[in-house]
């Protein structure tokens, strides 16, 4: 999600000042993403660069807020209006440090799955800990904590069909043996000669 978008959301409930602003972008995501206010101030100056909001006067407190322009409605608009894309190439950094597991030497695939796995479960035993003691009525952040949900379950799911393509198609090791090499059946017929 941009957080361009979130903020234009949020200002469509009505005018406020970047402070504000986090506060409500965090809390409607339940704390899944914070937000530096440097980085809510600098997306502010840009949607008013684009003309998506207006900065109203500054209140007594000296904090200046913004409210969404028509351009930044149908830019929101626009916004829910397009589904998420999914990119040509995943930047999924667990498929990624699979990938690269698979491939240098030395690692132990199965260990890193099953890390994985260990702290996925974990999460999703927090999250539904923590959907169990929310409000019906706090129903954004319960569809947060469903997606989690979800993305853990899938996750799991996932690194569980990771280790058995990786059992199914791990190479045979080599076995090592003690005994001495057999020579080449041309040498031995050579040496009696």
């Amino acid at each position: 999600m941009s957080i361009r978008h979130g903020l234009l959301a949020l200002l469509e409930r009505g005018p406020m000042y970047g402070y504000q602003l986090r506060a409500a972008f965090e809390e409607s995501v339940g704390g899944t993403w914070s937000l530096n206010i440097g980085q809510v101030y600098t997306t502010l100056s840009r949607l008013e660069r684009d003309g998506f909001v207006h900065p109203l006067p500054e209140n007594e407190g000296g904090q200046r807020p913004y409210e969404i322009a028509e351009a930044g409605r149908t830019e929101l608009a626009r916004w829910f209006a397009t589904p998420i894309e999914r990119t040509d190439r995943p930047r999924d950094e667990l498929a990624i440090k699979l990938a690269l597991a698979m491939t240098t030497p030395g690692v132990d695939v199965a260990a890193v799955v099953q890390s994985q796995r260990t702290a996925g479960v974990r999460a999703l035993q927090e999250y539904t800990r923590l959907k169990r003691g929310q409000d019906a009525g706090d129903l954004p952040w319960l569809l947060v904590l469903d997606a989690m949900i979800f993305q853990c379950e899938a996750e799991i799911r996932w690194l569980d069909h990771c280790e058995a393509m990786v059992l199914r198609h791990r190479p045979p090791t080599a076995v090592r043996s003690t005994a001495p090499a057999a020579e080449p059946a041309h040498d031995r017929e050579g040496a009696g000669r």
